[in-house]
């Protein structure tokens, strides 16, 4: 699931940084935008090995998520998914901005995030029902204004985004996660969250 078209363009050469950073947003949207498949849940460990390490907060919550995948099959943590955020009613843990930012889904965040992504040039896709501000759209949006986007004016353009439409609520949406009930899996996702987005929240403050 991605609520978000993206515009067709050439992608500029990207160094190491922000290559890394690209993909952490896509491992993002990938947890979130739906139950992970056994190709990549497996893929989760392998990419442990290059990001995971012991001297880092990022690199023990890589080690940490590494190992719940090696916990889990693909069934379990559809299971777990559904259970948590696609209840009837109100889901367990909601993966939408304008909850925790305004207390109610589709609220004035969500018509903000709009406004802003059609001056960014993108749209939301055809046939997808879930609103623009679910944590997964979010992060295909960061992973798409990183590599079309790594000069002075894209650096801007991703800060801008960032601060407006993630920095409020991740660490609520992190708490959530880390206390869901009977959670095998995606408790594991809320240190790679907090860690991930600690330092880009560092990085933007600097520039």
């Amino acid at each position: 699931m991605s609520a978000v078209m993206e515009r067709i363009a050439a992608a500029p050469v990207l160094g190491d940084e922000d290559r890394a950073r690209a993909e952490h947003y896509a491992v993002l949207s990938g947890l979130f935008a739906s139950p992970p498949d056994a190709a990549f849940l497996h893929k989760l460990p392998a990419l442990a090995a290059t990001w995971g390490a012991a001297d880092s907060a990022l690199g023990q919550a890589w080690l940490m998520l590494a190992d719940a995948a090696r916990s889990v099959d693909a069934e379990q943590v559809e299971a777990e998914y559904t259970r948590l955020f696609l209840t009837i009613g109100r889901p367990e843990v909601m993966l939408f901005g304008s909850f925790y930012i305004a207390g109610f889904l589709m609220e004035e965040p969500v018509v903000e995030l709009r406004a802003d992504l059609a001056e960014l040039g993108l749209g939301r896709r055809q046939g997808i029902t879930e609103s623009e501000d679910h944590i997964a759209a979010l992060s295909d949006v960061m992973r798409h204004l990183i590599v079309t986007g790594p000069d002075a004016a894209g650096l801007a353009r991703q800060k801008a985004f960032f601060q407006g439409h993630l920095a409020p609520w991740v660490e609520a949406l992190a708490a959530a996660l880390e206390n869901a009930p009977d959670s095998r899996f995606y408790t594991r996702t809320a240190p790679l969250l907090r860690a991930f987005f600690a330092i880009e929240r560092l990085a933007f403050d600097m520039l």
